[in-house]
């Protein structure tokens, strides 16, 4: 089943943010449109059943203008192993923000901020699993 609810984000540099999300993060790149000069279009790229779209800012459209000035945005991602995955982003040289902590509602979590400000959060609560 193709996710349901799918996150877009606009980066000054969307090819940088494509390496730094499969490499460092471990996305998979399901599709990546350019343009003529390069510049990301769109891009989807999955983490389990989950997706994220993005693509370069500056470009012409609804969306775009209304993104402009758009501040940073918090994505949560489950993981299986948090301070696996962790250690995949610290060898990346991801900036960490919160290394993997036990929290009170069970979950182990870390957070990371890419290079445009976005927060990343991996761990093991799964939102809705007990609904």
């Amino acid at each position: 089943m193709a996710a349901t609810i799918s996150p877009a984000i606009l980066y000054d540099d969307a090819k940088a943010a494509i390496r730094l999300l499969t490499e460092a993060f471990g996305f998979s790149e399901q599709a990546v449109y350019e343009d003529e000069n390069g510049q990301v279009m769109h891009a989807e790229l999955a983490y389990g059943d989950g997706m994220v779209m993005l693509g370069s800012r500056g470009r012409e459209g609804i969306f775009a203008r209304a993104m402009a000035g758009g501040g940073p945005t918090g994505i949560y991602v489950v993981v299986q192993d948090t301070d696996a995955h962790h250690r995949r982003a610290v060898e990346h040289g991801v900036e960490i923000l919160m290394p993997p902590t036990d929290q009170d509602y069970g979950s182990r979590d870390y957070m990371a901020r890419d290079a445009e400000g976005n927060i990343w959060t991996f761990g093991t609560y799964a939102p809705g699993a007990s609904a």
